[in-house]
């Protein structure tokens, strides 16, 4: 166990073999056994931006494990040809497509009421849908929009669909982070990136980070209704956000990238593992928890992540 408690450490704080896909190929020979056959039979579980890359292949382990999933995504046509696929591969699985942008909050409260509606005990929310834009955007509500897709959206979506994962009694939520957030700090002070010239990547990381704390603070708010809730990240994937978004970093670490069930199966084991109702609150990465800052600059202090809570909730409106 030292041993190998030590070559999980190394992996982790030197990046390239941590989150490339020697880490996974060298992890699985330690980490949590992979869940039971059937571990998710009876359940209901909804995964946003599932049409593509790591969403799709969470649809596709969840299913795998006897969940009826619902694809959210923003294009229903990409949604259906994601849910064919996956059908080919398991004729029958319970997947069902609804739309759903969730950069677009005006919209969210009647996906969520439809959700309701169909699904009244769900055992899980996970928040996958990402964007990684060249320019500053803003939404037709007037937030940016790696913004309002990493984070303000995800924070309605959640209190939205409290009841249901109350209901289930073992309902998590979980965030889909990224590595890239270690770099940078929690910019509660400048949470729609007005200030500077603005980087595309440099937001995506800014708002994984914030998604990551706003985590912790939902993981404290749901606890007394059972609702569990964690953040992870995927390591590095081939996945069409890195291919399109960043192709000079996906000609040159190509060999290396994870394919997309590859970084996705933490998403997928957290769905169903033991440790996820036993703990609330973590970030993990390859099915064990890892600390959410490594340097003290990119630390935030306990004041700075309520800032960020009350931030969402003034924003938002809610939790009322």
């Amino acid at each position: 166990m030292p041993l190998t408690a030590g070559l999980d450490w190394l992996l982790d704080r030197t990046v390239v073999p941590g989150y490339s896909r020697v880490g996974s190929a060298l992890r699985r020979h330690w980490w949590p056994d992979d869940p039971a056959p059937g571990a998710l039979a009876g359940t209901t579980v909804a995964v946003t931006g599932a049409n593509s890359g790591l969403g799709a292949a969470t649809t596709l382990g969840a299913a795998r494990l006897g969940a009826e999933v619902w694809m959210l995504c923003r294009s229903v046509e990409r949604g259906e040809a994601a849910r064919d696929e996956i059908l080919a591969e398991l004729p029958d699985a319970a997947v069902r497509v609804h739309r759903c942008d969730v950069s677009d909050l005006a919209a969210l409260p009647d996906v969520a009421a439809d959700l309701r509606r169909e699904v009244p005990r769900l055992r899980a929310l996970v928040h996958n849908a990402g964007v990684l834009p060249p320019e500053r955007t803003v939404t037709d509500d007037g937030h940016e929009l790696t913004l309002a897709t990493h984070v303000l959206g995800p924070h309605v979506l959640t209190d939205a669909l409290r009841g249901p994962l109350a209901a289930d009694g073992a309902g998590r939520v979980l965030f889909v982070a990224s590595g890239g957030m270690y770099a940078q700090r929690l910019y509660d002070d400048d949470p729609e990136y007005t200030l500077g010239d603005y980087s595309g990547t440099t937001a995506y990381a800014r708002t994984k980070r914030m998604q990551v704390h706003l985590a912790e603070e939902w993981a404290r708010v749901l606890e007394p209704e059972g609702t569990t809730v964690h953040s992870m990240h995927p390591g590095w994937a081939a996945t069409p956000g890195v291919t399109d978004s960043l192709p000079a970093f996906d000609k040159v670490m190509g060999p290396l990238l994870r394919t997309p069930e590859q970084g996705a199966d933490t998403a997928v084991w957290l769905l169903a593992a033991r440790e996820a109702r036993e703990t609330t609150g973590l970030f993990w990465h390859d099915r064990r928890p890892r600390p959410t800052s490594y340097l003290s600059r990119t630390r935030p202090s306990p004041e700075h992540v309520r800032a960020l809570w009350n931030f969402c909730v003034r924003t938002t409106g809610v939790p009322a």
